[in-house]
């Protein structure tokens, strides 16, 4: 009879995690939370840690983030050290093993695509930086797009009865991102270029083939000097362009330069709304394409 019921316990471990519902995932974002939604909508519980006007370098692991990472199946992370300041501290509290680094229920977007800015210092003095690549990868809808299709992946093993069907949903979101890609692209054809706050832009203007003029940051994470302000309007003075920031950076020294510059002075989420599924991330990068036009 022992025999009998460790036989039935083991099997019952060896189940897929969905065996017995719907798959708990936590996003550490909207945008890897969209991921979620648009690939395995209808199939899971999901939870997002970080509001999308906050600073994904700056959150601090809350009680309530703990809750979630103990109970969850699956953790859907930017990574590329983005979350490194608190997402390892939470996940280690949880004390779940199914979501630590390396098992199937971590999953990672930069780990599924190449990276840009590769290879900054590691010290923290130099500001901000990211040695194994620049983090913003949300900003960058192929890449999104790209990730999409292995987060189906990773899904599909963890959940073999609905593997079909996320597979199909990456696939139909890459479609849409490559169908929009060449609208965005005549869109910003004579775009001059932009100042930003933080390279957290990069991967949209790479993509776009849009110039970086500068950033108001001399170096990431460090508050602009006057004398570097001084140094961007002098260097760029009598061309055109636009100014880019986010919700959570200082309107201070972006206002400064377009008010001398006389260049228009944008706004904008770097993360779409709390709820986006892939429609609505798309919206959110058709509002930074327009931004990207004077």
């Amino acid at each position: 009879m022992q025999y009998i019921v460790r036989l039935l316990v083991l099997s019952i471990l060896c189940l897929p995690l969905a065996a017995f519902g719907t798959l708990r995932i936590v996003a550490t974002s909207s945008s890897t939370g969209m991921l979620a939604r648009e690939i395995a909508s209808g199939h899971i519980r999901l939870k997002i840690l970080a509001p999308p006007d906050r600073d994904l370098h700056y959150i601090q692991a809350r009680p309530s983030m703990i809750r979630d990472l103990r109970r969850a199946d699956l953790v859907i992370a930017l990574g590329a050290d983005l979350e490194v300041g608190w997402l390892p501290i939470a996940i280690q509290q949880a004390a779940n093993p199914r979501i630590l680094p390396g098992r199937k229920g971590y999953f990672e977007v930069a780990a599924q695509v190449s990276l840009l800015d590769i290879g900054s210092p590691a010290n923290r003095a130099l500001g901000d930086v990211h040695p194994v690549g620049n983090p913003h990868i949300s900003m960058d809808p192929v890449r999104m797009s790209q990730a999409g299709l292995a987060l189906g992946e990773m899904l599909a093993e963890l959940d073999p009865r609905n593997a079909a069907q996320y597979r199909n949903r990456a696939l139909a979101f890459k479609k849409k991102v490559d169908t929009r890609l060449a609208i965005w692209q005549a869109q910003v054809a004579q775009a001059p270029g932009v100042i930003a706050f933080h390279r957290d832009s990069i991967y949209l203007l790479d993509r776009l083939n849009v110039p970086l003029l500068g950033t108001i940051e001399p170096i990431p994470g460090i508050p602009p000097t006057a004398s570097h302000l001084q140094q961007l309007i002098h260097s760029l003075r009598g061309r055109n362009g636009v100014i880019l920031f986010t919700t959570f950076q200082p309107v201070s020294g972006p206002r400064t330069v377009a008010s001398v510059l006389g260049w228009p002075l944008k706004r904008l989420p770097l993360e779409p709304p709390l709820n986006a599924d892939g429609n609505a991330y798309l919206a959110h990068i058709d509002r930074w394409v327009a931004a990207l036009i004077p």
